[in-house]
C-alpha cells in the first residue's frame, strides 16, 4: 500500500462523528459555526476505562507535541475532545508529510525536544522501537478489548498495537457485472470459479483486449503473491520466523496461476495499463484485489464507478486463512520526554483506545476492520462494504508482522521478470528468496505467523 496516499484519502472520508469520549455517537451543537465538544463526565470504555474526572498533571498547564505524517483534522477531533475534559493541557499537531517523517523523526526523538506523541507505522517498527516507551496499560487488559495484541508483545511489554486491520477483498463493476448476464448468485467463492467469471468479464476486438475481467498489473506481489499462499497452508517464513519461504510449492502454484489467468485464459494482459487500480477506476478492467484504502480512493477519486465488492475466493473453500492483513498502528510514546509529557502521552493514547468515537472515525477514515472486538458488528463500520465482507472471516487472517521491504520489492522483481522478461517461475522464485535472505541478514526481524490463532 502507498502511504503516501494516506493523508488525502483520511482528510477526504473523515467521518463527521463528534470524538467525544462516550462511546457512541455525541450531540455537538454548533455555534459561531465553532463546535462544542460535549464533555463526558463518567468513566467509559471496555476493559480499558478513562475517566474523565481525574486530573492530568495535578491540573497545571502542560503542553506537548503530536507528530503526524497528514489527516490533521481527524487528530485534531481527538485532540479536542481529550483537550476538553483536559483544559489544562494543550497538544499541538506537527503534520510531516510522509517523505520527510521517517528522516525527521528519528532524529528528533534521539534528542531532548522531540514529540511527546507520535504516528506509527508498523513498518518502521525497527527505526521506532528504540525511542518507545511501552504502554502504561495492563497488557491483559489490551488483550481483553484489541485483537491482535499478542503479536505486540515484547519481553512482556506493549508499545503500540493496532486500531485496525487492513486486507484485500475483490472490487468489480456492477455495470460490467450485469452486462456479462452476471447475478450476485454468481459471485465467486473459489479461484476456479473466479477465472470462470473473468472469462466472462473479458471482451476483445479480435486479439485486442478491450476490457480485462481481470487485472491484477502493479500488484500481484502485494495482493496475490504475499497472501494466498496461506489459503494453501504455507506461512511467509519458515518456523525460524527468520527464514522466507518465497520459493515454495504454494507460491509457485500461486505464480503459474497468475500467468495462466493471462497468458491462458486472457482475461488481462500485462500490456493493459501499468496499474490494475487505475485501470478499474477508468473503466478499463472489471474486477480487481485491492487493499482496503481503495475502497475511499473509488469514492474520492472514480466516484462515478458503481462498485461492489466481495470477500477474497479460496482454493478449497476451506482455507487455513484467507489471506495477510497488516494493522494500522496506534500512537508512541517518547520514552526521552520528561516525565510529565510522558504522563500526558500515555494518558492520552488512554483515552484514544478506550474512546469508540474515535476508533470508529479512524477505521473509517482508513477503510480499516477494527481491532477493538466491541465493534466488530458496529453499524457504522458494516454500512462501509469493504469492512462488512471481511466481518465473518476476520480472524482467519495472518499478520507475519512488521516485514521488511525486501520481500515485498523482491517478489515484485521476480513477478516483473516473469511476466516481461521471459525467467521462469522458479528461476525467479529463487532469486528471490536469495536476495530477501541477503537483505534481511541483519535484520532483528522475526515472524509472529505462529500467533496466528489457528495457526499448524
Amino acid at each position: 500500500m502507498k502511504k503516501r496516499m494516506i493523508a488525502a484519502m483520511m482528510a477526504a472520508t473523515l467521518a463527521v462523528i463528534g470524538l467525544t469520549g462516550c462511546g457512541g455517537s455525541s450531540d455537538n451543537k454548533a455555534a459561531d459555526d465553532t463546535a462544542k465538544v460535549e464533555v463526558p463526565t463518567e468513566p467509559f470504555g471496555d476493559t480499558i476505562k478513562y475517566d474523565p474526572t481525574v486530573e492530568i498533571n495535578d491540573g497545571k498547564d502542560i503542553s506537548v507535541e503530536l507528530w503526524e505524517w497528514g489527516s490533521d483534522d481527524l487528530f485534531q477531533q481527538v485532540i479536542d475532545g481529550y483537550t476538553a475534559i483536559h483544559p489544562n493541557v494543550s497538544i499541538k499537531l506537527v503534520n510531516n508529510p510522509w517523505e520527510d517523517y521517517w528522516t525527521k523523526l528519528p532524529l528528533a526523538l534521539d534528542g531532548e525536544n522531540g514529540p511527546a506523541i507520535f504516528n506509527i507505522h508498523n513498518s518502521y517498527h525497527e527505526n521506532l522501537i528504540n525511542y518507545l516507551a511501552p504502554l502504561d496499560i495492563p497488557v491483559e487488559d489490551l488483550q481483553a478489548d484489541f485483537t491482535g495484541v499478542d503479536a505486540h508483545v515484547i519481553d512482556g511489554n506493549v508499545y503500540y498495537i493496532d486500531y485496525g486491520m487492513m486486507t484485500g477483498s475483490v472490487y468489480y463493476n456492477k455495470a460490467m457485472w450485469e452486462a456479462a448476464g452476471l447475478t450476485e448468485a454468481d459471485i465467486p467463492k473459489t479461484w476456479d470459479e473466479m477465472r470462470e467469471v473473468a472469462k466472462k468479464l473479458t471482451i476483445k476486438d479480435g486479439d485486442k483486449l478491450i476490457q480485462a475481467g481481470l487485472n491484477f498489473n502493479d500488484d500481484f506481489h502485494q495482493n496475490y503473491l504475499l497472501g494466498l499462499n496461506y489459503q494453501l497452508g504455507e506461512n511467509l517464513f519458515l518456523e525460524d520466523g527468520k527464514t522466507p519461504n518465497v520459493n515454495s510449492d504454494a507460491m509457485k502454484q500461486i505464480m503459474q496461476m497468475l500467468v495462466d489467468m493471462y497468458e491462458v485464459d486472457g482475461v488481462g494482459s500485462k500490456d493493459f495499463g501499468e496499474k490494475g487500480s487505475d485501470s478499474f477506476g477508468q473503466g478499463q478492467s472489471a474486477m480487481v484485489i485491492q487493499w482496503g484504502h481503495y475502497y475511499n480512493t473509488l469514492k474520492t477519486t472514480w466516484s462515478n464507478i458503481d462498485f461492489g465488492v466481495f470477500e477474497i475466493p479460496t482454493f478449497d473453500g476451506n482455507p487455513y486463512a484467507y489471506n495477510r492483513y497488516n494493522g494500522e498502528s496506534t500512537f508512541g510514546v517518547n520514552k526521552n520526554a520528561p516525565a510529565d509529557q510522558q504522563a500526558v502521552a500515555q494518558d492520552f493514547i488512554k483515552y484514544f483506545l478506550a474512546n469508540d468515537d474515535a476508533q470508529i472515525a479512524f477505521n473509517l477514515a482508513m477503510s480499516t476492520f477494527p481491532a477493538k472486538k466491541s465493534l466488530a458488528d458496529n453499524e457504522q463500520i458494516l454500512a462501509n462494504p469493504s469492512l462488512k465482507v471481511l466481518s465473518e472471516h476476520i480472524d482467519h487472517y495472518i499478520w507475519p508482522g512488521p516485514m521488511p521491504a525486501t520481500v515485498e520489492t523482491s517478489l515484485k522483481k521476480a513477478g516483473e521478470d516473469i511476466f516481461f522478461n521471459g525467467v521462469d517461475i522458479d528461476t525467479a522464485l529463487n532469486e528471490a528468496q536469495e536476495n530477501i535472505i541477503k537483505d534481511m541478514k541483519n535484520s532483528s526481524f522475526v515472524s509472529v505467523e505462529n500467533l496466528y490463532a489457528y495457526a499448524k
